[in-house]
């Protein structure tokens, strides 16, 4: 009797063991599916269709006026990363893949008018006034396409290369790093562009080269060469921008190379509503090395 007994609160205490574990994976089921809705809801991915036909994706992030970010060379949307967690709770964060990589489709016929073309497809997409952070290669690409859209409200960029006649890297470096990309050295080339185009001292590269972003960059490698040229297909026209009244802050880091402060000098001049910020200490990339800082600077002036 006592042996049935026991047998029977056994099954008993293993039913109610059941039960217990089928609600708890029900919860954790649930949680996990609430939690995933949510990240959609906070980061979504959109694309437009740029003026040539092709595809722009862009991620969007946040709550607030838009903020459009876009990135430079060998980049994608994420080299933002460090900064959205700082921006979104104030705007709403758009982060744009530049053609050619990420989200977005490509066209063999490249030009940078077509990069401008990209970014004032996501800026009219957007419905309402917006405001842009170009850094690097994005922000000429950002200032040719407020030529193309009455939507941007202000406008930060940061250290754009203007290709000024002033060669930007030694000769041969585009042919030696496409020699490297086509034997499938990615990494090789993109230590050439870091090292012998923008100039990034080696403590600085070293802190670059352990943040998550670097393995992106390595990938997008083969998106450099053609960007390299940009003196080639693009001139800068002085005269198209003398009307501009966007305000525009032209970021600056106090350590950075001297064809960067000369492409800051001249949009100084040439822009009627324009300032400049230098960032003491900095150089190319003050999103990562002082994110602090950089977002501060960032919010005073679109909050000003």
């Amino acid at each position: 009797m006592k042996a049935e007994q026991s047998k029977i609160l056994i099954k008993n205490i293993i039913r109610s063991l059941l039960v217990i574990f089928s609600v708890a994976a029900g919860y954790l089921l649930i949680k996990y599916f609430q939690n995933s809705a949510g990240t959609r809801e906070t980061y979504l991915m959109e694309k437009v269709i740029s003026k040539d036909g092709t595809e722009i994706g862009f991620i969007k992030k946040g709550n607030g006026p838009p903020l459009l970010l876009v990135h430079g060379t060998t980049a994608d949307h994420s080299r933002w990363d460090p900064v959205i967690p700082y921006f979104e709770k104030d705007f709403t964060v758009y982060a744009v893949d530049r053609r050619g990589r990420g989200m977005s489709g490509d066209n063999p016929e490249y030009s940078l008018q077509k990069e401008a073309e990209d970014i004032a497809a996501v800026v009219e997409s957007i419905n309402e006034p917006v405001f842009i952070l170009g850094h690097s290669y994005g922000a000429i690409a950002s200032l040719e396409a407020s030529l193309l859209t009455d939507k941007i409200k202000k406008m930060i960029l940061y250290e754009p290369p203007l290709p000024l006649g002033t060669p930007a890297y030694p000769p041969g470096v585009p042919e030696k790093m496409q020699a490297l990309i086509d034997s499938n050295k990615n990494e090789d080339a993109l230590k050439v562009f870091f090292k012998e185009v923008v100039k990034m001292p080696d403590y600085e590269f070293e802190k670059y080269s352990r943040l998550p972003v670097y393995k992106r960059r390595i990938e997008l490698a083969p998106t450099i060469p053609r960007e390299m040229t940009l003196g080639q297909i693009y001139t800068f026209n002085s005269g198209k921008f003398t009307n501009l009244q966007i305000p525009v802050l032209l970021m600056l880091g106090g350590d950075s190379p001297g064809i960067f402060k000369e492409a800051i000098r001249v949009l100084d001049e040439t822009l009627p509503n324009s300032r400049v910020l230098v960032m003491p200490g900095q150089q190319h990339i003050a999103m990562d090395t002082d994110t602090e800082m950089f977002v501060r600077e960032v919010k005073k002036f679109l909050s000003d």
